[in-house]
């Protein structure tokens, strides 16, 4: 099943099923036992009834047992013999026994006994001396009585009964069980009604619950297809200029669509930023290959004449845009830094003392008594140091400072020069890839517009920023900011 919306209509028609028929289950169960206490408590009443009538020393002849097919009776003595039972009663079960013929004693009544053996004799003995002992009314016992359920036939007609055994003693001290029962036809056919009802009304509630999930479905998904469509003809069309359509609501697929479009976004913003970085770098790297190439190919013609400085300095750009340009690769890639312990501050007096021959010399200053420590790549790290140094110096007319120092739990390396600075609104400019200032960076100079970009994208992947503003000499001064080591 492919479909969102039929997966959908079919659960909730399982739940809904599960949950009716549970509920429908508990309510049957509810009702028949309440409908069987009920009929528990008129068996009661009636087997009460004639123990009332037994404590009184009613002959058993003259019982009223009542209507004998509401309230079939039955009257048992200690020995399980039967001494009285309702008229036309034909058959009982769930007594305690299934006889309905009295025997002989109920023809004397409660109070008088016949002489069958030795034992009824001593039985009649003890009779006699309880009757002596404690004359006067019987009684009925007022404990719980015991209910069952059973048949009893009644005139040919057999019917489910409710039996309650109240225990009576007559004056004599005999002890005789009522057994009164109260029909279950009123339970069965009350359940059998809520159960037919039950069953003929569940099909047509889960079909409206199935169509009512569709429709829901179906309606909420609407943006869903919507949106699924648009993207295809994106892909179809590649074009990344389309954006998907935004549902005004403000559920989960609203979110979905937005979220969709700004991944759009992001994604034809980093398509753009690829084909011009593919360009610039195509552009770069066409200049100092078609100037090694004349180069070279006056050299071979014209021994004499061959620019050896220039050629070695076009391979050395040449060599040096390539390596940025493979570098910028690999942390587009998302390559991680190391984590390695690098002293700031040793990496920076390292750096300028390789470059001794620089048009302007560096001053390096090295705060004392804090941890200018940081982790990372000491060879990505050194790179961003060299760009900074390489950009102050041809911007730098008389000076070039290098600070380094801690501040918090972070280690600021600041690199200020004296030139014309940078504008307000070219400071976010600089950091882009192949950008330079038309009236402060040539080609001749040596930049290709990657340095600042390639120290801003180091300096992100190590936890830290790079920002430019203004120095204090009155140029540019570019802040790196790094975590401290830990």
């Amino acid at each position: 099943m492919r479909s969102v919306r039929a997966r959908a209509a079919l659960g909730a028609t399982l739940v809904v099923a599960v949950a009716l028929v549970a509920a429908g289950l508990a309510v049957l169960l509810v009702l028949r036992s309440n409908l069987t206490d009920r009929a528990g408590l008129e068996a009661e009443v009636a087997a009460r009834e004639v123990a009332g009538q037994l404590a009184l020393d009613v002959p058993y002849a003259r019982l009223d047992l009542g209507d004998e097919e509401t309230h079939p009776v039955q009257v048992t003595d200690e020995r399980g013999r039967v001494v009285a039972v309702s008229d036309d009663l034909e058959a009982i079960t769930g007594t305690g026994t299934a006889r309905v013929t009295p025997g002989p004693t109920a023809s004397t009544g409660p109070g008088t006994h016949d002489d069958d053996d030795d034992d009824d004799d001593k039985h009649d003995d003890t009779d006699d001396d309880k009757r002596d002992d404690d004359p006067g009314r019987g009684e009925v016992s007022s404990d719980e009585p015991e209910f069952s359920n059973g048949t009893a036939t009644v005139d040919g007609d057999r019917a489910d009964y409710r039996f309650a055994a109240v225990e009576a003693t007559t004056s004599a001290g005999v002890t005789l069980t009522v057994h009164a029962g109260a029909p279950l036809a009123a339970e069965q056919e009350a359940v059998g009604s809520v159960r037919g009802a039950m069953l003929a009304g569940l099909p047509a509630l889960l079909l409206v619950v199935a169509a009512v999930t569709w429709l829901v479905t179906r309606r909420a998904l609407r943006p869903v297809e919507g949106i699924r469509r648009e993207l295809a003809a994106i892909t179809a069309s590649q074009d990344l200029g389309r954006r998907v359509p935004e549902p005004g609501s403000r559920d989960e697929i609203a979110r979905l669509a937005r979220t969709t479009n700004e991944t759009l976004s992001a994604l034809e913003t980093s398509v753009d930023r690829q084909r011009r970085f593919v360009a610039d770098a195509s552009h770069e790297l066409r200049s100092p290959i078609a100037s090694l190439r004349t180069q070279l190919e006056v050299g071979a013609a014209h021994p004499e004449l061959l620019d050896l400085p220039g050629a070695v300095a076009d391979t050395v750009r040449l060599q040096a845009l390539a390596a940025d340009l493979l570098l910028l690769a690999r942390l587009d890639a998302g390559e991680r830094p190391g984590r390695a312990a690098v002293d700031l501050g040793a990496l920076v007096r390292e750096e300028v003392s390789q470059r001794a021959g620089d048009r302007i010399p560096v001053e390096v200053s090295v705060a004392e008594g804090g941890a200018v420590e940081v982790s990372g790549s000491r060879g990505q790290l050194a790179r961003v140091i060299g760009n900074l140094l390489d950009n102050a110096e041809r911007h730098a007319e008389r000076s070039v400072a290098v600070t380094v120092r801690a501040e918090g739990r972070d280690v600021c390396l600041e690199v200020a020069d004296d030139g014309t600075g940078v504008p307000p609104a070219e400071r976010e400019r600089i950091f882009e890839r192949f950008v330079r200032l038309d009236d402060a960076r040539t080609r001749d100079d040596g930049g290709a517009g990657l340095g600042l970009a390639l120290a801003r994208d180091i300096a992100s992947r190590h936890g830290g920023t790079l920002t430019v503003d203004t120095s204090p000499r009155g140029g540019a001064a570019f802040t790196l900011r790094l975590p401290g080591r830990s």
